[in-house]
């Protein structure tokens, strides 16, 4: 029993590195699942080009995360991670932007 009169709450490290869950976050955490949508895009060639990609899709509304696959040569895949349906207009819009092609 403890002594301060205040109950202990055991924390869980369910995100690894990136912090602590306490089952009070747990159980008020989301449960909707997120919808991932792929996209091939080409002409990229370099870092430098995923960089470009990831900084003008991950600004599209909507989007929570972006993760670009480079393959020279060939159609690169972006993977694009949300809560709802992406609208793709508006990727390919910013994929033009970054100077670079839906395949």
């Amino acid at each position: 029993m403890c002594s301060s009169g205040a109950a202990s709450v055991p924390a869980f490290d369910l995100a690894g590195s990136r912090g602590l869950v306490t089952p009070a976050e747990m159980a008020t955490a989301p449960s909707s699942a997120a919808i991932t949508t792929e996209f091939l895009v080409t002409g990229m060639t370099c870092g430098h080009c995923v960089s470009s990609v990831n900084d003008e899709v991950s600004a599209v509304a909507g989007v929570d995360a972006v993760e670009v696959v480079l393959k020279k040569g060939g159609a690169s895949r972006v993977t694009v991670t949300s809560a709802a349906p992406v609208d793709a207009d508006a990727v390919r819009a910013a994929v033009e932007e970054a100077g670079y092609q839906l395949a």
